[in-house]
């Protein structure tokens, strides 16, 4: 069987993103995370790109997922949601893979309450897109695809 020649990207949704389109809809939007996902595979599919999606409430969940990406995946995306503020395991993790991130935010969290306002990863990604709702996440896989492709 030959192997796919495809770039694999893996997106990590954080805590409560499984509540999208219900969770604050004045913040977060209308959309379910289903419909992100459905979004972002047509997108994948369009620009020859291969998406995992991944969600999870529970931090080691999302540490355990970016540390098997090792290898088999040549991008990371991720909201980490509220761990974005708190989370000194997530940044380790990416630290640790060495795969190249994009953090990605529905609302602009610097517009928020003052404690939305520091990342624990900004620094260690290559970008940070924030908010423009779903859309980031198809700007991000955009971005993602010019930097695999190195443009």
């Amino acid at each position: 069987m030959r192997k796919s020649s495809r770039k694999k990207i893996l997106i990590i949704n954080g805590p409560n993103l499984n509540l999208l389109g219900r969770r604050q809809p004045e913040i977060y939007g209308r959309e379910k995370l289903s419909d992100l996902k459905t979004i972002l595979q047509k997108e994948a599919e369009r620009t020859n790109l291969d998406i995992v999606f991944f969600q999870s409430n529970h931090e080691g969940a999302i540490v355990d997922r970016i540390n098997s990406a090792v290898d088999r995946f040549a991008l990371i995306i991720i909201n980490p949601a509220a761990y974005t503020h708190t989370s000194v395991a997530i940044r380790d993790a990416l630290l640790a893979v060495n795969i190249p991130a994009i953090e990605v935010h529905l609302s602009n969290i610097h517009r928020r309450e003052d404690f939305r306002k520091k990342s624990l990863i900004s620094d260690i990604c290559i970008g940070v897109i924030s908010g423009f709702g779903l859309q980031g996440y198809i700007l991000a896989l955009y971005a993602a695809r010019k930097i695999l492709n190195g443009k």
